[in-house]
């Protein structure tokens, strides 16, 4: 994963609803909620989450699949797992002396 693009979804993940969105939808697994269900689990205007589903959607951090009628939302756990590693992926190393922080 790039720098960058990594940067991207920490910043999508936030904004406390996005948060509140994708914690659901990590606990939902591999089904996924609708969005009238996170609609309702997280009380806010439909406007407000089309628009934080978006955002989500556009980071890659999430798809959306119809079924019928209903719109179902999935985390994408590949994307998370990439974030994920990507924060990980020097743990427990001595930093160079020389770096910038940079990748």
């Amino acid at each position: 994963m790039e720098h960058q693009d990594a940067a991207k979804k920490l910043s999508e993940l936030g904004h406390t609803t996005r948060l509140a969105i994708y914690r659901l939808l990590v606990k939902s697994g591999p089904e996924g909620l609708s969005v009238s269900d996170l609609q309702a689990q997280l009380d806010i205007p439909g406007s407000t989450l089309s628009h934080h589903i978006s955002r989500l959607v556009n980071s890659g951090l999430m798809v959306q699949k119809r079924q019928g009628r209903v719109l179902l939302c999935v985390a994408c756990f590949p994307a998370l797992m990439d974030l994920v590693n990507y924060l990980l992926e020097e743990c427990c190393t001595t930093p160079d002396q020389g770096s910038n922080g940079k990748s």
